[in-house]
Protein backbone atom coordinates (compact mmCIF):
# COMPACT_ATOMS: atom_id res chain seq x y z
CA UNK A 1 0.00 0.00 0.00
CA UNK A 2 2.82 2.00 0.06
CA UNK A 3 3.65 4.80 -2.86
CA UNK A 4 1.68 7.75 -4.23
CA UNK A 5 -2.03 7.78 -4.47
CA UNK A 6 -2.35 6.91 -8.18
CA UNK A 7 -0.02 3.84 -7.24
CA UNK A 8 -2.06 2.37 -4.42
CA UNK A 9 -5.35 3.20 -6.97
CA UNK A 10 -3.51 0.58 -9.14
CA UNK A 11 -3.34 -2.00 -6.64
CA UNK A 12 -6.72 -1.56 -5.11
CA UNK A 13 -8.36 -1.75 -8.60
CA UNK A 14 -6.78 -5.51 -9.91
CA UNK A 15 -7.41 -6.71 -6.31
CA UNK A 16 -11.32 -5.73 -7.08
CA UNK A 17 -11.65 -3.42 -4.27
CA UNK A 18 -12.92 -0.31 -6.37
CA UNK A 19 -16.25 0.23 -5.23
CA UNK A 20 -16.25 -2.24 -2.48
CA UNK A 21 -14.36 0.28 -0.38
CA UNK A 22 -16.83 3.03 -0.09
CA UNK A 23 -15.61 7.05 -0.03
CA UNK A 24 -15.73 8.78 3.15
CA UNK A 25 -18.99 10.61 1.83
CA UNK A 26 -21.22 7.64 1.47
CA UNK A 27 -20.05 6.09 4.13
CA UNK A 28 -20.91 8.88 6.37
CA UNK A 29 -24.86 8.70 4.67
CA UNK A 30 -24.85 4.94 5.91
CA UNK A 31 -23.62 5.38 8.85
CA UNK A 32 -25.97 8.09 9.84
CA UNK A 33 -28.75 6.01 8.61
CA UNK A 34 -27.47 3.01 10.25
CA UNK A 35 -26.51 1.49 14.13
CA UNK A 36 -24.43 3.28 15.89
CA UNK A 37 -23.47 -0.30 17.47
CA UNK A 38 -21.61 -2.84 16.17
CA UNK A 39 -22.76 -6.59 17.34
CA UNK A 40 -20.57 -9.24 18.94
CA UNK A 41 -20.69 -12.26 20.40
CA UNK A 42 -22.77 -13.07 23.54
CA UNK A 43 -19.55 -13.08 26.12
CA UNK A 44 -18.03 -9.84 25.28
CA UNK A 45 -21.48 -7.91 25.83
CA UNK A 46 -20.91 -7.45 29.54
CA UNK A 47 -17.85 -6.10 28.88
CA UNK A 48 -19.06 -3.34 26.30
CA UNK A 49 -21.37 -0.22 27.38
CA UNK A 50 -24.43 -0.26 25.34
CA UNK A 51 -23.32 -4.74 24.76
CA UNK A 52 -21.61 -3.88 21.39
CA UNK A 53 -18.72 -2.00 19.52
CA UNK A 54 -20.07 1.89 19.82
CA UNK A 55 -18.88 3.39 16.16
CA UNK A 56 -15.92 6.34 16.81
CA UNK A 57 -14.60 4.29 19.65
CA UNK A 58 -11.09 3.54 19.98
CA UNK A 59 -10.32 0.51 21.87
CA UNK A 60 -7.45 -1.52 23.16
CA UNK A 61 -7.24 -5.06 23.11
CA UNK A 62 -4.18 -6.81 24.98
CA UNK A 63 -5.16 -10.70 23.94
CA UNK A 64 -5.18 -12.02 20.36
CA UNK A 65 -8.07 -13.86 20.62
CA UNK A 66 -10.05 -11.55 22.12
CA UNK A 67 -9.17 -9.02 19.24
CA UNK A 68 -10.38 -11.97 16.85
CA UNK A 69 -13.44 -12.55 19.01
CA UNK A 70 -14.43 -8.81 18.39
CA UNK A 71 -14.80 -8.92 14.96
CA UNK A 72 -16.77 -12.38 14.19
CA UNK A 73 -20.36 -11.15 15.21
CA UNK A 74 -19.60 -7.78 13.16
CA UNK A 75 -18.12 -9.43 10.10
CA UNK A 76 -21.08 -12.13 9.90
CA UNK A 77 -23.59 -9.20 10.18
CA UNK A 78 -22.41 -7.33 6.90
CA UNK A 79 -19.60 -5.28 8.66
CA UNK A 80 -15.64 -4.80 6.51
CA UNK A 81 -12.54 -5.15 9.13
CA UNK A 82 -8.89 -4.48 8.02
CA UNK A 83 -6.35 -5.52 9.65
CA UNK A 84 -3.15 -3.39 9.20
CA UNK A 85 0.88 -3.87 10.50
CA UNK A 86 0.17 -7.47 12.15
CA UNK A 87 2.15 -9.63 9.62
CA UNK A 88 1.14 -12.85 12.41
CA UNK A 89 -2.16 -12.40 11.83
CA UNK A 90 -3.86 -15.85 11.21
CA UNK A 91 -6.47 -16.32 8.56
CA UNK A 92 -7.15 -20.08 9.48
CA UNK A 93 -7.43 -18.59 13.42
CA UNK A 94 -9.75 -16.04 12.01
CA UNK A 95 -12.44 -18.49 10.32
CA UNK A 96 -12.23 -20.70 13.22
CA UNK A 97 -13.20 -18.39 15.75
CA UNK A 98 -16.05 -16.72 13.01
CA UNK A 99 -14.61 -14.01 11.19
CA UNK A 100 -15.84 -13.93 7.49
CA UNK A 101 -12.61 -14.09 5.29
CA UNK A 102 -14.66 -12.35 2.36
CA UNK A 103 -15.35 -8.90 4.48
CA UNK A 104 -11.85 -9.52 6.00
CA UNK A 105 -8.99 -7.60 4.47
CA UNK A 106 -5.40 -7.28 5.36
CA UNK A 107 -2.05 -5.24 5.41
CA UNK A 108 0.19 -7.04 6.90
CA UNK A 109 3.60 -4.53 6.17
CA UNK A 110 2.44 -1.03 5.74
CA UNK A 111 6.08 0.43 6.26
CA UNK A 112 6.70 3.94 6.26
CA UNK A 113 3.23 5.01 5.37
CA UNK A 114 1.67 3.04 8.28
CA UNK A 115 -0.39 6.35 9.82
CA UNK A 116 -1.76 7.04 6.42
CA UNK A 117 -2.81 3.38 5.39
CA UNK A 118 -4.70 3.35 9.26
CA UNK A 119 -6.17 6.52 7.92
CA UNK A 120 -7.16 5.84 5.11
CA UNK A 121 -8.74 2.94 6.26
CA UNK A 122 -10.59 4.68 8.82
CA UNK A 123 -12.51 6.20 6.15
CA UNK A 124 -13.71 2.94 4.56
CA UNK A 125 -14.30 0.42 7.05
CA UNK A 126 -16.21 -0.40 10.13
CA UNK A 127 -13.50 -1.85 12.33
CA UNK A 128 -9.80 -1.18 11.57
CA UNK A 129 -7.39 -3.26 13.96
CA UNK A 130 -3.89 -1.89 14.02
CA UNK A 131 -0.49 -2.31 15.66
CA UNK A 132 1.74 0.50 15.46
CA UNK A 133 5.11 0.10 14.54
CA UNK A 134 7.07 0.97 17.62
CA UNK A 135 5.67 4.08 19.71
CA UNK A 136 3.70 6.56 18.56
CA UNK A 137 3.72 10.24 19.65
CA UNK A 138 0.21 11.27 21.24
CA UNK A 139 -0.92 13.44 18.89
CA UNK A 140 -1.04 10.98 16.22
CA UNK A 141 -3.12 8.53 18.26
CA UNK A 142 -5.17 11.21 18.83
CA UNK A 143 -5.90 12.37 15.39
CA UNK A 144 -6.49 8.78 14.17
CA UNK A 145 -8.92 8.49 17.11
CA UNK A 146 -10.67 11.24 16.21
CA UNK A 147 -10.76 10.10 12.77
CA UNK A 148 -12.70 6.97 14.14
CA UNK A 149 -15.14 9.56 15.64
CA UNK A 150 -15.53 11.50 12.38
CA UNK A 151 -16.05 8.46 10.21
CA UNK A 152 -17.84 6.14 12.65
CA UNK A 153 -15.29 3.56 12.36
CA UNK A 154 -14.32 1.42 15.69
CA UNK A 155 -10.14 1.62 15.98
CA UNK A 156 -8.72 -0.99 17.84
CA UNK A 157 -5.86 -1.35 18.76
CA UNK A 158 -3.65 -5.06 19.20
CA UNK A 159 -2.34 -3.85 22.15
CA UNK A 160 -1.98 -0.64 24.29
CA UNK A 161 -2.88 2.80 22.91
CA UNK A 162 -2.80 6.08 24.49
CA UNK A 163 -6.05 7.53 25.49
CA UNK A 164 -7.78 4.68 24.39
CA UNK A 165 -11.59 4.41 25.25
CA UNK A 166 -11.55 1.43 26.40
CA UNK A 167 -9.08 -1.43 27.31
CA UNK A 168 -9.14 -5.20 27.65
CA UNK A 169 -6.78 -6.80 28.87
CA UNK A 170 -6.77 -10.68 30.11
CA UNK A 171 -6.36 -11.49 34.13
CA UNK A 172 -6.62 -15.21 34.10
CA UNK A 173 -6.85 -17.89 32.03
CA UNK A 174 -7.27 -21.81 31.85
CA UNK A 175 -6.82 -23.92 29.30
CA UNK A 176 -8.36 -27.51 29.28
CA UNK A 177 -7.41 -30.90 26.91
CA UNK A 178 -4.13 -31.91 28.28
CA UNK A 179 -4.52 -35.37 29.77
CA UNK A 180 -1.53 -36.78 31.57
CA UNK A 181 1.21 -36.21 29.20
CA UNK A 182 -0.62 -36.67 26.40
CA UNK A 183 -3.27 -34.93 24.45
CA UNK A 184 -4.04 -31.69 22.82
CA UNK A 185 -5.61 -28.30 23.86
CA UNK A 186 -9.22 -28.01 22.96
CA UNK A 187 -10.57 -24.94 24.40
CA UNK A 188 -9.65 -21.92 26.61
CA UNK A 189 -11.91 -20.33 29.52
CA UNK A 190 -10.20 -16.57 29.40
CA UNK A 191 -11.36 -13.65 31.92
CA UNK A 192 -10.92 -10.50 30.79
CA UNK A 193 -10.86 -7.32 32.57
CA UNK A 194 -12.44 -3.85 30.81
CA UNK A 195 -11.47 -0.62 31.97
CA UNK A 196 -12.10 3.05 30.07
CA UNK A 197 -13.54 6.40 30.54
CA UNK A 198 -16.94 7.88 30.79
CA UNK A 199 -19.72 4.85 30.84
CA UNK A 200 -16.94 2.39 31.24
CA UNK A 201 -15.04 4.10 34.11
CA UNK A 202 -16.09 1.13 36.33
CA UNK A 203 -13.97 -1.96 35.98
CA UNK A 204 -16.02 -4.83 34.41
CA UNK A 205 -15.00 -8.78 34.41
CA UNK A 206 -16.25 -11.49 32.41
CA UNK A 207 -14.94 -15.19 31.67
CA UNK A 208 -15.34 -16.47 28.16
CA UNK A 209 -15.26 -19.70 26.46
CA UNK A 210 -12.68 -19.46 23.23
CA UNK A 211 -13.57 -20.75 20.94
CA UNK A 212 -17.47 -20.47 21.97
CA UNK A 213 -18.74 -24.34 22.38
CA UNK A 214 -21.62 -23.59 19.58
CA UNK A 215 -19.26 -21.77 17.03
CA UNK A 216 -17.35 -23.08 14.50
CA UNK A 217 -14.53 -25.52 16.02
CA UNK A 218 -16.77 -28.77 16.20
CA UNK A 219 -16.76 -30.38 19.92
CA UNK A 220 -14.12 -32.89 20.27
CA UNK A 221 -15.45 -36.39 21.40
CA UNK A 222 -13.48 -38.94 23.73
CA UNK A 223 -12.75 -42.18 21.58
CA UNK A 224 -14.64 -45.31 22.62
CA UNK A 225 -13.29 -47.77 24.84
CA UNK A 226 -12.26 -51.22 23.59
CA UNK A 227 -11.98 -54.43 25.45
CA UNK A 228 -8.45 -54.17 27.13
CA UNK A 229 -8.06 -50.50 27.11
CA UNK A 230 -7.87 -48.29 29.86
CA UNK A 231 -10.07 -45.32 29.76
CA UNK A 232 -8.35 -41.98 29.12
CA UNK A 233 -7.47 -39.81 32.35
CA UNK A 234 -9.53 -36.79 33.04
CA UNK A 235 -7.80 -33.74 31.27
CA UNK A 236 -5.99 -31.64 32.79
CA UNK A 237 -6.55 -27.70 33.23
CA UNK A 238 -3.17 -25.45 32.80
CA UNK A 239 -3.91 -22.01 34.72
CA UNK A 240 -1.79 -19.05 33.37
CA UNK A 241 -1.98 -15.93 35.68
CA UNK A 242 -1.58 -12.11 33.79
Amino acid sequence: MAGKPKERLQVVRPAKLDGVVRTAGERDVEVVAGTRTLPVVAGLRELLPGGGLRRGATIAVHTSSVLLAMLAAASKAGSWCAVVGLPSFNPVAAAEMGIALERLVLVPHPGTEWTTIVAAMLDGFDIVVTAPPGAIAPVVAGRLAARARQRGSVLMAAGSWAGADLTLAPVDGVWSGIGTGRGRLRHRELTVQARGRGAASAPREATLQLPEMTGVLPSIQAPPVTTGEQPEQAPVKLRRVG
